[in-house]
Parts: structure tokens; sequence; C-alpha cells
């Protein structure tokens, strides 16, 4: 009898997979059928929605070939922590340099330019390593000495998201400053990602930088940043307003703040248009800041009132 209902069982799976083979054959047509329709949808550039994204004609950068860039380039900036010492790096820093500069510029780049000149670009901006080390050795020493937790210099440049993010936009910057299109963009991008710092990478920002935590500080295009400026988490320089063109679309002109030498900001300020904080100031947590202050301000909330006296009642 056993032996009856497992032959039976057989014969009823055995059954029910033809029936539901025999169905999704009879649904094939109509399923391929649908799925080239919405290709074909897709494919249409006439949409008033999303006709101004033209395809590409060109290959576009590559994301994780940039990552594997960046990680190169920090191994050839610091030896030994973020790599085995390789002595191919530096060719194999300069061959995805000069295949994705090729690619920015000849998708992006307004003047038409192919990419032809991508490997003087490419060796122009290998030359510039020197002095990007040199300033993200400023902002570890900042990080370090503004930090009682930080235990060494080596643990402020494996550990810290600021570093992270500064070693990016550094590396961004100068690429910016050469007028390479996107790429600098998508590097930024890459660590605000990572740490939630988003450092736009045509800001200035100079020597012995820090950002203490880090998550939520966000930087603009056109900030102007001097030397040994402090930033707690949280922290927004941005724009007020846009100034708008005749379609009514933003113009990229000065927005954002300058920062002089010497200022701190603490966690969760916000401080917006093109005014200017004057060298050796201090604003405090939580404040709105719309005006220019001169050299030596001191800006903090009001304190609350209370009548708090015990405070033992943990």
């Amino acid at each position: 009898m056993y032996k009856q209902e497992i032959i039976t069982y057989k014969y009823m799976k055995l059954s029910l997979y033809l029936r539901t083979f025999k169905s999704k054959r009879n649904t094939m047509p109509t399923v391929t059928n649908d799925l080239k329709k919405t290709a074909d949808r897709l494919a249409q550039e006439n949409v008033p929605e999303y006709k101004f994204i033209p395809r590409p004609e060109c290959l576009l950068p590559d994301i994780g070939s940039i990552g594997e860039l960046m990680n190169t380039a920090k191994g050839l900036l610091f030896p030994g922590f973020f790599s085995e010492a390789n002595g191919n790096d530096m060719e194999r820093l300069f061959s995805l340099l000069n295949e994705q500069i090729s690619r920015a510029l000849c998708c992006f780049d307004r003047q038409g330019n192919t990419g032809k000149n991508a490997p003087e670009l490419a060796l122009t901006f290998i030359g510039q390593l020197p002095e990007i080390k040199r300033m993200l050795a400023t902002d570890i020493k900042a990080v370090h000495d503004c930090d009682p937790a930080a235990t060494s210099y080596n643990e402020v440049l494996f550990c810290y998201p600021a570093i992270q993010a500064m070693t990016h936009y550094r590396i961004a910057h100068e690429l910016l400053l050469m007028k390479i299109p996107v790429l600098p963009r998508i590097i930024t991008e890459l660590a605000h990602s990572a740490t939630g710092i988003d450092i736009h990478p045509g800001a200035e920002i100079g020597e012995y930088f820090s950002i203490d935590h880090g998550t939520g500080v966000v930087i603009g295009e056109t900030c102007i940043i001097g030397n040994h400026v402090r930033l707690y988490q949280g922290v927004t320089l941005g724009a007020k307003g846009f100034t708008l063109d005749n379609d009514g679309l933003p113009v990229n002109v000065p927005r954002h703040p300058i920062i002089e030498d010497n200022v701190i900001i603490y966690s969760n300020s916000t401080i917006l248009g093109r005014i200017t904080i004057g060298h050796d100031s201090v604003i405090g947590g939580n404040i709105w800041q719309v005006y220019s202050v001169p050299p030596y301000s001191r800006i903090i909330q009001r304190k609350a009132t209370t009548a708090f006296t015990d405070g033992l009642g943990i």
C-alpha cells in the first residue's frame, strides 16, 4: 500500500510538471513580445520627460575602474597603509588615469575634446602627487592634534573618515583644476557614499584642515576655506539662494561661504550664502548664520533659563 502511494505521488508530481511546462511554453511568445515592447519604449529618445538625456556616443567613465584608480593612488601616497608596495603601481595608475580621463573628455567635454591629450594630462596629474601628499599630511596632523581620542598619526590616516574624504577631495580638486569633467565629481561622491562627508571638488580648502566625526558635513562648490579650519559633524557650508538665467536655470556664480584662517565651526551649524566668517572666529553648535561676522567673533546660542539644581538622578 505504501509503495502504491509513492507511485501515485510521483505520477501526480510528473503530471503537474508537464502541465506547468506546457503552460510556460504557451505563454513564452507573449512574454517575449511584452519585454520587447518595453525595451523599445525605453529606447525612445523623443519622450518629453527624458528626451534631454541622450544616449552616450562613447564609453562613459567606469565606476569600478575609478575605485581601483583611487586605491592605487592611495597606495602610492601612503605605501603600506592601503596596499602592498608594487613596482608596477605607478604604471597602473597612469594606465587607469589615461583611460578614464579619455572617456570623461570624450563624453563630457563641451569643447569637443576627444581625449587625445589624456596621456599628457595623466602625467601632469601624477606629477602633482607629492604636493597632494604634503597637503594631506597637514590634514592628518590637524585631525590628530585636535582629537584627544587619536592614539597616533598612523591611526588617523588608516581609520578616520575625514582623511578618506580629504584624500578623495584633494585628488579630485587637482583633476578639476586641470578642467577634466565628471571624473572629479565621481571621486568625491565615492567618498561621500563611504563616509557621509560631502565635499564638492570645486571648493578651495587650505592646509591643516580637520573634520571631527564628519557625518553630515556638506561643503559647497564655491566655498573658500583658509588654513587651520576645524569643522564638526553636521556642518553645512551651503548656498542661501541661486541666481537664475533667462531660461530659469541656476547660474554657477560664487554662492557659498568664505571661511578665513583659524575658524572653528561646531556641530550642526549651517552657514549659508556668500558671507565671510572672519579669522579666529568660533561658531557654536546649531547656529543658522546668513550674515558675515568680523574676525575674533563668538557666535553662540543664548543659554536657556532653567531651575535645575540637583543632577543626581541618573
